[in-house]
């Protein structure tokens, strides 16, 4: 139960989210009526049809690979397989990225708040494109960190799920820390902070008074849901990826539920404490203030750290960033190979890809892939675009995914459930569908808030993502058409594999 809640839990990368909520709110052209208590509390209603959605197929289907199962088998080979390929197991690539800068933003971000005239921590911390940065250097570290972690799962197996517990364990502990830190600090521990920060014209006193707008306001809430979607509510799919694998049948009905009601509770009362100590009018004007975001890396592990106003507690929270970080890491490394593992059965990824190691027992290329992919797009986002926010866009993948996953539930309701169950199961299929589809349409319409305009080669970032998105489905369906076609050859029809569900 632990491992499953804990694998969610790092899924949900709430420690990456309070971390760089500030690069969205300086991005976005207006903040005011923000509440990110609020929008939190209202991402996570919105969230609760997927909820149900995963809990009822995980509990029917617990197989490797979770909704690529449902997808598959309820849209057939070529559409299922292509667009779970496109929606996660790639996508997948691409925010393991976004987390490995994340990670070398929270090491440069730490190191900065103990040496603040540390170039080198400064050079880390800043995005790519601004002055003083060190893109490469970024670039260099990120690649390490994966890789580390990546050799972690090739050489010890078995150690994953338990460094994911660890990790993750430190990680919410960190953050309650944080929580009562900024509770107890209150606004003379903040105040004092900011103002001991020295920034020329800066203070708390002015930046409270310079935010005069509303404390609330729901249409503003909802235009910054998609933030939330890129690192929290939606990713819930970790335990039913690897459903086949837990133990217990409580473990399989509850996994989803708790962890998604734990990170609603942390990620609120992070926010809340952050207003509570700080006042919300100082909060909002702080972190849509670029040079305290940007040059004093402004968030709520910094603000704990610094109203703490003790060197062994801000160590710690640094810490705990840094291993929440990679607790998201070595997640997704596990959680990627399983829908590798998933696609190779069926036949859709070449039979190597299942690959597993007769000496370490680590499923070795499904691994080499993820650090070729993952380490590349590090590459690309550090040194091309300017950092993590660049892969912002990428994750319209999932997002256009998870409509599917939807309807994957509703047409199973229909075909295979009865009674209230049969209900149930279709109407939050069919909201699950409809929040995606309008989280979707964010995406599109406001690209350099969700994305970067920032060019390469005359190629905005957030269309470089674009094109690694839907070209990944574009694969997808050259995979499946290549494989039929191959197998064809030798007597088999892979079709048979998508109208029976796989062995356990």
């Amino acid at each position: 139960m632990l491992d499953a809640i804990a694998l969610n839990v790092s899924n949900m990368s709430a420690g990456a989210a309070l971390a760089t909520i500030g690069f969205t709110m300086v991005a976005l052209s207006s903040y005011t009526g923000i509440n990110l208590v609020y929008a939190s509390l209202i991402a996570f209603v919105f969230s609760i049809p997927q909820v149900v959605v995963y809990t009822m197929m995980t509990r029917r289907l617990s197989r490797t690979g979770g909704d690529y199962v449902w997808v598959s088998r309820v849209f057939g080979g070529l559409f299922g397989s292509a667009i779970s390929f496109m929606g996660y197991t790639i996508e997948t690539l691409a925010y393991l990225a976004l987390i490995a800068l994340s990670a070398v933003f929270a090491i440069g971000s730490v190191g900065l708040f103990f040496y603040p005239t540390s170039s080198s921590a400064l050079g880390l911390a800043l995005p790519g494109n601004l002055s003083g940065s060190t893109p490469y250097l970024q670039a260099l570290v990120g690649v390490i960190i994966f890789a580390i972690l990546i050799a972690v799962n090739v050489f010890r197996p078995r150690f994953g799920y338990k460094l994911v517990s660890v990790l993750a364990v430190v990680g919410v502990i960190a953050l309650i820390v944080g929580i009562f830190v900024l509770l107890s600090a209150g606004q003379s521990g903040v105040s004092s902070y900011i103002n001991s920060l020295g920034i020329n014209g800066t203070t708390y006193s002015s930046l409270a008074s310079s935010y005069t707008g509303s404390t609330f306001s729901l249409s503003a809430c909802i235009t910054i849901l998609p933030f939330f979607a890129i690192f929290v509510y939606p990713w819930i799919n970790a335990g039913p990826a690897v459903a086949s694998e837990i133990k217990g049948s409580r473990s399989i009905r509850w996994n989803v539920p708790i962890a998604s009601l734990v990170v609603m509770v942390l990620v609120t009362s992070a926010f809340g404490a952050m207003y509570y100590a700080g006042g919300y009018q100082f909060v909002t004007a702080a972190l849509s203030n670029g040079n305290l975001v940007y040059d004093y890396s402004f968030n709520f592990w910094t603000l704990a750290m610094g109203a703490a106003n003790n060197q062994a507690i801000a160590w710690f929270l640094g810490i705990g960033w840094i291993v929440w970080t990679m607790a998201i890491l070595a997640y997704g490394i596990i959680v990627a190979s399983r829908y590798f593992f998933a696609q190779a059965f069926d036949r859709f990824l070449p039979e190597s890809v299942a690959h597993i190691s007769s000496r370490y027992g680590s499923p070795t290329v499904a691994l080499t892939i993820q650090l070729i992919v993952t380490g590349a797009l590090v590459a690309i986002g550090a040194v091309l675009y300017g950092g993590f926010q660049s892969l912002y866009a990428a994750v319209i993948a999932s997002m256009i995914y998870f409509i599917f996953v939807g309807i994957a539930g509703f047409l199973y309701a229909l075909r295979d459930e009865k009674g209230s169950s049969k209900g149930i199961l279709g109407l939050c299929g069919i909201l699950m569908a409809l929040v995606f589809a309008f989280i979707s349409y964010q995406f599109f319409t406001n690209p350099t808030v969700w994305g970067t305009s920032a060019t390469a080669f005359g190629l905005p970032g957030y269309d470089f993502a674009y094109a690694y998105a839907f070209g990944s489905f574009l694969l997808g369906v050259v995979l499946y058409l290549w494989s039929k076609s191959s197998h064809k050859s030798k007597g088999i029809d892979i079709d048979l594999a998508y109208k029976e569900i796989p062995p356990d």
